[in-house]
């Protein structure tokens, strides 16, 4: 291994490294806190945030613009072009928050809740801080600073996660749920400037604008194009059946989210400024692209797959069973998030090679075809809704594939059988995992059996069969857990 390859790889290794402790950090907390608020919470309380989120999530996406993938792409950036991005985010998310503000009345009428005036006009006030951190959150993971921005997940994680359970205790509802996200972005978006020690100037420049979102608007419209399919289906369940119902859904897919947000999160921010980086060395770039993959799906098909095998007595045990019908969407959840990195990989690769238009021209595709889940959901009810997922995110997989795979010479066929081998290992351990759930024993014993089984089974096959991503995975944690060891 020369040196260029033996740098990339340390880089990469730190760079995954201090971005899984940033993620598993606030896959902690973020678990720890959902399980006690949704104890304190009912259905129905998660299910009016998840109606406010539907617009919030599609207005942040105008508000980036694609100006982060844009900025970390560019090899040469300068002050000019910060400026100009960090007042474009600001300028839009003031005009977009104006216009939730009027919009707030007609939003409550739609969903017949007239308290959504004022939660969507407080919660949206998170738009205009998420616009002061974007620039300072692209400069650190530009220089694959992930360490900093680790220390300060974990203080606006912890603090407002303290903050959200005190006022679930004391009665205040989706309130609580409100505080928690917007005191999370604001200690976020503090410590961002603190650490970072960038202060923008008034330097507005068309020119870098021009550029910049020459590139950008395209990732902007398939990433609006992402989060209103996604929106989509939380109308669909909030409008034609009730907000408990959609609370049931949306506390499956957060805890779906758990895992594969946050594997994927870490593959989208390492992987693109570090390929970004070789993007002129095709051979160099094929050889690291074909390892992450690997690795990556390795781990998201054996982890959501289990999640899924173990949900009923998982969501009993740690929520109670008030959330039984999240317990039966969680499986079907899980089929579809396992994939998340393998879509991420093939996207990120088609954003290094800057064809940003067949970006935006495969989401268009996409998204014509992800109509069908939300009318078969609209019909014939939440479960056929989700099996009809599973097949679209078959077909997805194909044409993300065919088209960034021609880039490096990676088809679709070589993608997928470098990934079988995980499935199937996978199907080995959760098989007979599933089936426990139907024990003559009560939940408490039957999550711990199934967790220790699972463990004993997953070592068991990989030991014996030394598939090469086992190698890989172990030859990451082992060098991390010693230094966790040396340190405690």
């Amino acid at each position: 291994m020369g040196m260029a390859e033996e740098s990339l790889k340390k880089k990469t290794v730190k760079g995954v490294a201090w971005s899984g402790i940033d993620n598993v950090t606030q896959f902690g907390v973020s678990f720890v806190v959902g399980i006690i608020l949704a104890r304190l919470l009912t259905p129905d309380d998660y299910g009016l945030l998840g109606l406010i989120t539907i617009l919030t999530s599609i207005c942040a996406t105008f508000i980036y613009s694609g100006f982060p993938s844009a900025l970390i792409r560019k090899k040469d950036v300068t002050e000019e072009d910060y400026n100009t991005v960090f007042i474009a985010n600001l300028v839009t998310s003031l005009v977009l928050y104006f216009i939730i503000f009027l919009l707030s009345p007609l939003i409550a009428d739609f969903f017949n809740r007239q308290e959504l005036v004022l939660l969507t006009r407080v919660t949206s006030l998170g738009l205009i801080v998420g616009a002061f951190s974007l620039v300072q959150q692209t400069r650190l993971t530009k220089r694959i600073d992930f360490k900093t921005q680790t220390k300060i997940t974990i203080i606006s994680s912890i603090v407002s996660g303290i903050v959200g359970i005190a006022m679930a205790y004391c009665g205040f509802g989706v309130w609580s749920l409100v505080a928690q996200s917007l005191l999370i972005q604001i200690i976020r978006t503090c410590l961002l400037w603190m650490y970072n020690k960038w202060i923008p100037k008034l330097l507005f420049s068309y020119s870098s604008f021009h550029e910049l979102f020459g590139f950008g608007w395209k990732m902007m419209v398939s990433a609006l194009l992402t989060t209103i399919w996604q929106q989509l289906t939380q109308v669909v369940v909030g409008k034609y059946y009730s907000p408990a119902s959609l609370g049931q859904y949306t506390r499956a897919k957060q805890f779906s989210d758990l895992l594969s947000n946050n594997l994927t999160n870490v593959v989208e921010r390492v992987t693109f400024p570090v390929l970004s980086s070789i993007q002129d060395e095709r051979e160099r770039m094929l050889v690291a692209y074909r390892r992450i993959m690997k690795l990556t799906m390795f781990i998201s098909s054996v982890s959501m797959l289990f999640m899924g095998a173990i949900s009923e007595p998982l969501l009993y045990c740690l929520i109670g069973p008030k959330w039984h019908d999240a317990a039966v969407y969680l499986p079907l959840i899980c089929i579809c998030a396992s994939t998340f990195p393998l879509h991420s990989l093939n996207l990120n690769l088609l954003e290094i090679e800057g064809r940003s238009d067949l970006f935006l021209g495969l989401d268009i595709v996409k998204k014509i075809i992800a109509i069908c889940p939300l009318f078969i959901g609209a019909i014939y009810g939440i479960i056929p809704m989700l099996y009809a997922n599973i097949v679209t995110t078959v077909i997805n997989i194909f044409l993300n594939s065919f088209f960034s795979g021609r880039f490096i010479g990676y088809s679709t066929w070589m993608q997928i059988r470098d990934v079988i081998p995980s499935y199937m290992i996978s199907l080995v351990i959760v098989c007979p995992v599933f089936f426990m759930k139907y024990l003559p024993l009560s939940f408490w014993l039957v999550l711990p059996l199934q967790v220790v089984i699972g463990v004993l089974i997953f070592f068991f096959v990989c030991e014996t069969t030394k598939i090469e991503e086992y190698k890989e995975f172990k030859s990451l944690v082992q060098p991390l857990w010693l230094k966790i060891r040396a340190v405690c």
